[in-house]
């Protein structure tokens, strides 16, 4: 492809020469600052009396940095999911999604109010053969986190534990039923 005094531009660098040497792939150039330097042969193009005068082909260049260009990786994993999948319920016990005003409330009342609401739609999956139900409940103090555990653990058919962290951080918890076949 190069051959001895073909004229010779460096793509990653602003230099240019000629070629004094060629031995496989390794080409020697000698720049036009006087260096001998040696390169492979995809790092130089050749350009011809044409090109030098009027300044290299622009899109020539494009193209070859676009080739030498590595392809970045997705930064993310997407899930894949099968198409019978079904989504699973997510109830926020948060007192603000319960009630439109809270603010005659004492902590005693939002606790029984929540609590309340986990219970029945605990007994609506269990009644409508729901395998899982996810119950978003928050960080906190714990009360209400522990307040659910108990409940949970008084139903014989549902098991629980701490939801999906990279979704819901350590504010939520996933509730399984066991079906009776």
């Amino acid at each position: 492809m190069f051959n001895k005094g073909d004229k010779v531009t460096v793509l990653d660098d602003a230099m240019d020469g000629t070629v004094t040497a060629v031995n496989g792939d390794q080409i020697s150039v000698l720049t036009t600052d006087g260096f001998e330097l040696k390169f492979s042969g995809k790092e130089l193009l050749k350009i011809n009396s044409d090109e030098l005068k009027m300044g290299l082909s622009v899109q020539n260049v494009s193209q070859i940095l676009k080739e030498k260009e590595i392809p970045k990786p997705r930064s993310f994993v997407k899930e894949k999911k099968s198409k019978k999948e079904v989504a699973v319920p997510e109830f926020d016990l948060h007192i603000e999604k319960l009630v439109k005003n809270f603010r005659g409330m004492n902590n005693y009342e939002i606790l029984t109010l929540q609590t309340e609401t986990a219970q029945r739609h605990i007994e609506f999956a269990i009644r409508n053969r729901i395998p899982k139900i996810v119950f978003i409940h928050g960080v906190g103090e714990g009360v209400l986190k522990a307040e659910l555990d108990f409940l949970l653990g008084r139903y014989d058919s549902a098991t629980f534990k701490d939801g999906n962290y990279q979704k819901y951080g350590s504010g939520a918890t996933e509730v399984y039923f066991k079906q009776n076949v």
